[in-house]
């Protein structure tokens, strides 16, 4: 992997070179700032700022833009809804540069905004095998330059946003073409480049994640719930708390703490004095849901054995690797020798290994491997999950042969 370089003489930025982009916030400033990008040339760097742990929605509450000859942009999609037309037909015909472009592409596609092509500076930093790919640390390694921290954790639905959080969001962008042409030159010269444009291609066409199977069981905690009751209320204070945190557009942490329901569940309140006595629940603001809460606790009591969770979350997928040795040590085997051979591969090609090809999709095939174990039927195993060409090439030699692997007599 490539190693760090002394980034001590970094220069530090506080502002974007040009000052201070006004955000732009009403129809007529829109079309301005449009005509200006659509005069620019090149790619068009992208982000945007959320409001993740304070709203329940993803949505866009900041779109920063930049083009080399048009500048940066602040554009505030939330009054402008319903009136972003003249940008999309902009930016909708331009090369995007992003960091980190799957976290941003769902929030701009809500807004009708779409790229023809794109490239992704986080993506584009792990193939060439940067160990660590943040944008700051990409920007500082490459270009020379700090940028300043500390506001993306913020609340960007706030308004009117801070200056210096505005300075954050612009620097975000200001740098991203250059650190583009950086990157593009460092794959080229390593023979990545077309393996980077597959892989962004995949993120650009990526369809929407399905949605989970009972994410209640994702509460944090919830593995100290052992029986099927508990795990009724644990699924039923979630369950009403992300209503509430819908209806509200707040985070579902911010309306009542994965901790606070673990504890409700354990402690197993019969009365709202028993529950206000608990820690969160007796504060002032939850003091007044207590009551909705309990109610939600009695249902769970109530409900008949067979509407009742299973221990744990029905999958067709394989099961936990520290089972495999005793449920299958022929699959056990296989695991082994295909993650050895990937591993050396990845290695060789100074790839993190999770880029060459996706660990679950490794363990489906160890787990369940195809009748025919010839390149060619593996290679279509691998199509048909999504594996891009350039990952097959590489792979399927080794994992073919890793298929055949068996445990030991």
């Amino acid at each position: 992997m490539t190693g760090t370089d002394d980034t001590s003489a970094a220069v530090l930025l506080r502002e974007p070179a040009e000052g201070t982009p006004p955000v732009i916030a009403d129809a007529t400033a829109l079309a301005e700032a449009c005509v200006k990008i659509a005069g620019g040339s090149g790619a068009i760097a992208v982000d945007t700022e959320r409001a993740s742990g304070y709203r329940y929605w993803p949505k866009a509450y900041l779109v920063q833009l930049r083009r080399e000859g048009a500048g940066s942009f602040l554009i505030d999609p939330i009054p402008l809804e319903g009136q972003l037309e003249p940008l999309a037909e902009v930016l909708n015909n331009a090369e995007w540069v992003l960091h980190a472009a799957s976290q941003d592409l769902p929030c701009l596609a809500e807004l009708d905004l779409h790229p023809k092509s794109l490239f992704d500076t986080e993506l584009a930093g792990r193939l060439a095998g940067y160990e660590r790919v943040a944008l700051g640390t990409l920007v500082e390694l490459l270009l020379g330059y700090q940028l300043e921290k500390g506001h993306s954790a913020a609340d960007w639905s706030k308004r009117p946003l801070p200056v210096d959080w505005l300075n954050y969001a612009a620097l975000d962008v200001e740098l991203l073409i250059e650190l583009r042409e950086k990157l593009e030159a460092d794959l080229a010269a390593q023979g990545k480049l077309e393996w980077a444009q597959q892989e962004f291609e995949a993120v650009r066409t990526a369809p929407p994640p399905a949605p989970r199977a009972e994410p209640w069981r994702r509460t944090s905690g919830v593995h100290k719930i052992r029986s099927a009751r508990g795990l009724a209320a644990v699924r039923e204070l979630w369950q009403a708390r992300d209503e509430l945190a819908r209806k509200r557009d707040r985070a579902p942490s911010r309306i009542l703490p994965d901790t606070a329901i673990i504890n409700a569940v354990t402690a197993d309140p019969k009365t709202v004095e028993q529950l206000q006595a608990l820690p969160v629940f007796s504060g002032r603001v939850q003091r007044k849901y207590t009551a909705s809460w309990l109610r939600h606790l009695q249902a769970a009591r109530a409900l008949p054995a067979e509407e009742l969770p299973t221990p744990a979350q029905q999958t067709d997928g394989p099961p936990p690797v520290n089972r495999w040795s005793d449920k299958d040590p022929d699959a056990a085997a296989r695991l082994s020798a295909a993650r050895a051979a990937l591993a050396a591969i990845a290695e060789d090609r100074r790839l993190p290994v999770e880029n060459l090809l996706l660990p679950e999709l490794v363990r489906r095939t160890c787990w369940r491997p195809p009748v025919d174990l010839s390149e060619d039927a593996v290679a279509k195993v691998l199509g048909d999950a999504g594996a891009r060409p350039w990952q097959i090439e590489l792979t399927v030699a080794a994992l073919s042969k890793a298929l055949h692997a068996t445990a030991a007599a």
